[in-house]
């Protein structure tokens, strides 16, 4: 693992938490992109070397949405950026790890990305994210 690259945080309306985190953070989100696949809309805050990734479903059956009926809007992961998420993923798993994703996917802010069980890390989603070659 490389470093924290984000934090995500579960909100119900990505515009009001925008416009909240822009006064809190005294910046502009630099991206905001949809993410077909996991049924999200989100919005990136740079913050030092780290990241603010704020998370909103687009649809009741969005794992985001899930989420916030169950515990409500707050944090939802940490990401750790990776150099090799293949060799990370089959690393963790061999180390008892409990995986969701098996396969890299795509993510937001063009990452590959797979996630951890929280079930196997003490009750916090873990994200791992690599750069996308281009």
């Amino acid at each position: 693992m490389k470093k924290i690259e984000h934090i995500g945080i579960a909100v119900k309306d990505l515009k009001a938490a925008n416009n909240l985190y822009s006064k809190l953070l005294n910046t502009s989100p630099y991206k905001m992109e949809e993410v077909v696949s996991e049924n999200v809309n989100t919005s990136f805050f740079q913050v030092g070397e780290s990241k603010i990734e704020l998370v909103e479903g687009t649809s009741p059956d969005s794992p985001i949405s899930k989420f916030i009926e169950k515990r409500g809007e707050g944090v939802h992961h940490i990401a750790f950026e990776v150099s090799d998420i293949e060799k990370e993923i089959a690393r963790l798993t061999k180390e008892g790890f409990q995986m969701i994703h098996e396969k890299p996917k795509d993510g937001a802010d063009n990452k590959l990305i797979a996630f951890l069980h929280p079930k196997s890390s003490n009750g916090v989603l873990i994200e791992l994210c690599q750069e996308k070659v281009q």
